[in-house]
């Protein structure tokens, strides 16, 4: 299974409450902060809610988090 490379990109200062959550659930603290994580559809739905705040990217399976 292949993993994702997610990076905070953009505050979410000013946006909706349930869209700040989804940023800290995915891991994300800081500005420019990159976590790893599984690519499965819970994940990615994640990502959709937020896409405009973060940046994504796959990577290989060799990447441990």
């Amino acid at each position: 299974m292949s993993k994702l490379r997610i990076t905070y990109k953009k505050s979410s200062i000013g946006y909706a409450r349930d869209q700040k959550e989804t940023v800290y659930s995915l891991g994300l603290r800081k500005l420019g902060q990159s976590v790893i994580k599984p690519d499965n559809p819970a994940i990615r739905g994640m990502i959709f809610k937020v896409r405009h705040l973060v940046v994504v990217e796959e990577v290989g399976d060799e990447v441990t988090a």
